[in-house]
This record gives C-alpha cells, structure tokens and sequence, in this order.
C-alpha cells in the first residue's frame, strides 16, 4: 500500500501515523530511539507490507502488470489502490479527504525536527503539489507514475502504467475493494494487538 493507505490505517492515532509514514525511509531497526507510538506506527507499516505482499489479490493486480513493467509491478498496484481508495474516500471515511489531507500535512509540519531526512526533502514536493488528496484523481496518478519514472531514470517505463489503470480499470478497482475490506480487519487487529 502506499501513503495514503499507511496513515488511513493508522487509525487516528497521531504518532502510529508518524512511524506508519516514516517507515519506508527507516532501514532496519535504526529506530529504538523513537517514542514507542512511532515504533508501532513503524511495525504496522511493515505488517501491512507483509500481509500486501503475501495476498492473493495484490498479486492478481501485479501480475496483470508484470509483463511490461517486471519487479515495478507491485509499486505500480500500490499506487492504483491509494487511488481508488481516495476516489472512493467517503466509503471508508466521515472526514473529507481533503480536511484529512491537510490535518496529515499539519502533523509532518508539527513534527519535522523527527522525519528522516529521506521524508524531508520529498516534503516540499508533496505538499506543493498535494500529493496525497490528488491521488483521487488520474491525472494525479499519471503525476505520480510520471516521477517514479524519473526516480528510476527512465528504467521503470512506469509513465506508461497510465494506460493500464484506464484499459482494466474496473479489475483493479473491484480488486481493491475486495482486498481493502480484508487489510482494515488485519490492520485494526495488529494495531490493537501491538
């Protein structure tokens, strides 16, 4: 799952958001020294992966596009489903997407002294361009693709993903729809558990 998916499960919970965020500019365990809420965030965020990675319907999705898009593929999925969850935001959510957006927003601002500074320099970039509240829409999709793309110089071909989002639109969304009931249950018991 990618952002926006990471702080939705996160429940509300401040901190959790923080380390759930974070997570994927953390190696390893270079993370004891955090508040233990933003360790749990931390945890979650690679229980989410693990459980994504392992399911059966994220790999339906990839493996549509592992033909023209190899390894990239399962990035790409993660990509399409933030999309759909914010196209269909008020399924899942009684706050706007783009109050939610901005309250997320205000948290990285509130708590910059502690990002990475992976997070850091992305930061300027993704609220300039609010990445995560035009993710609902596909133009915001192909911004996003587009600077993947870049970020691999031109190796990923992941500008093109576009079209493939359009051309099987309605399997990738029922897939994540079947997929997303499924990682709230498992998200919620982890969260309560940790």
């Amino acid at each position: 799952m990618n952002f926006l998916a990471h702080i939705y499960l996160s429940f509300g919970d401040a901190e959790v958001t923080l380390g759930n965020f974070i997570a994927d500019s953390i190696r390893g365990n270079r993370y004891k020294h955090l508040p233990p809420r933003i360790i749990k965030g931390i945890t979650l965020h690679r229980q989410i992966d693990s459980f994504t990675d392992s399911h059966k319907i994220p790999k339906q999705s990839s493996k549509r596009l592992h033909a023209n898009y190899s390894h990239y593929s399962r990035v790409i999925v993660d990509i399409y489903y933030d999309h759909f969850l914010a196209k269909n935001w008020e399924r899942y959510s009684d706050i706007p997407l783009d109050v939610f957006v901005d309250d997320f927003y205000d948290l990285l601002e509130d708590n910059y002294a502690i990002l990475p500074d992976g997070v850091k320099r992305m930061m300027p970039y993704m609220l300039a361009d609010n990445w995560i509240f035009n993710y609902s829409k596909i133009e915001g999709i192909a911004k996003v693709l587009n600077g993947m793309n870049r970020r691999t110089k031109n190796k990923s071909k992941m500008n093109f993903a576009i079209v493939d989002l359009e051309e099987h639109y309605e399997e990738f969304e029922n897939e994540f729809t079947l997929f997303f009931k499924e990682l709230i249950i498992f998200s919620q018991q982890k969260f309560n558990s940790l």
